[in-house]
């Protein structure tokens, strides 16, 4: 699958999804570390 050229609104569209999706993985992983923290395993 060739990647087509891409206009730059699409590429900072998909920065911007990248960077949402990231914080979200690392929200959910922030809270997996508390909740193990708190309750001791």
């Amino acid at each position: 699958m060739a990647a087509a050229p891409q206009d730059p609104r699409q590429r900072k569209n998909n920065v911007r999804l990248g960077l949402i999706l990231a914080s979200v993985a690392v929200a959910f992983a922030m809270g997996f570390v508390a909740k193990i923290v708190m309750l001791g395993g």
